[in-house]
């Protein structure tokens, strides 16, 4: 939906607004805490629901009324920071909403420029102790890594097999760990059933892994032309990208007809 400098074109704002206005509905599901994307969702002029954190959270737009949450166990959430401190990574912590960084660098100051919104630091001890301490059941937990070793880190996080949880990568810089009984393919059910849309008349666009699940669970799922190769193999490739109006083009095309 955003272009590569973080806006939102015109043209495809136009494009989302006339779809509502003739009463087709339009959500934004993504990987951000509530804060960080309930901003965005106005900008749009959205109404109804917003998915948050990989679908583990569902918030009202208007109200920020909680429809549906799926948090982390706390001791599988001190297991996470465990072995994400065991391999000295740079880990954030969400809650519903604020998230916490166990490091003050310049992973944290990007991040914190992308989603507007300020980390509480933890550096007077392990995230994992404070995590505990606390008492915490986290939406999500991820580590901002080096875009080369985004795999390897991912790969290596998965073998841990954090009981009941998924591990996926939402960007280059990160990689994140959530409740695998909620995602953004359960949000699509979700929603559709929240609003009597028959799953058959649903799509998803996306263009990380994290999109997998509902790019599979969609009756249409496309992949923006400059998505993650392993997205673009389960997907309807595009020929537009992100920077190109891809979502304003698959609106157009597909949201006035059955075909």
């Amino acid at each position: 939906l955003a272009r590569s400098d973080g806006t939102v074109s015109e043209q495809t704002k136009a494009a989302i607004r006339r779809y509502v206005a003739d009463g087709g509905r339009f959500a934004i599901s993504t990987g951000r805490m509530p804060a960080a994307i309930i901003s965005r969702a106005k900008e749009l002029g959205l109404v109804g629901a917003v998915c948050c954190a990989q679908g583990s959270v569902i918030v009202d737009i208007q109200s920020e009324k909680i429809l549906l949450e799926g948090r982390i166990p706390n001791d599988v959430a001190v297991t996470i920071c465990e072995a994400m401190q065991a391999r000295g990574l740079h880990i954030h912590v969400y809650d519903l909403w604020q998230y916490y960084s166990n490091m003050d660098d310049e992973y944290l100051a990007y991040y914190e420029g992308v989603v507007k919104d300020k980390a509480v630091l933890v550096t007077d001890r392990p995230m994992s102790q404070f995590v505990k301490e606390s008492g915490m059941c986290p939406f999500k937990i991820l580590a901002m890594v080096d875009p080369q070793e985004n795999e390897r880190i991912r790969l290596d996080l998965e073998k841990e097999n954090f009981v009941g949880c998924d591990v996926t990568r939402s960007s280059a810089l990160l990689v994140e760990v959530g409740n695998a009984a909620f995602s953004k393919g359960t949000s699509v059910q979700f929603l559709a059933k929240q609003y009597g849309v028959d799953m058959q008349k649903t799509i998803a666009i996306g263009d990380q892994i994290n999109d997998l699940s509902m790019i599979q669970t969609a009756a249409l799922g496309f992949a923006v032309k400059n998505a993650d190769e392993t997205l673009k193999a389960h997907a309807i490739t595009l020929d537009k990208t992100n920077d190109e109006d891809a979502v304003a083009s698959v609106i157009e095309r597909y949201g006035y007809t059955n075909a």
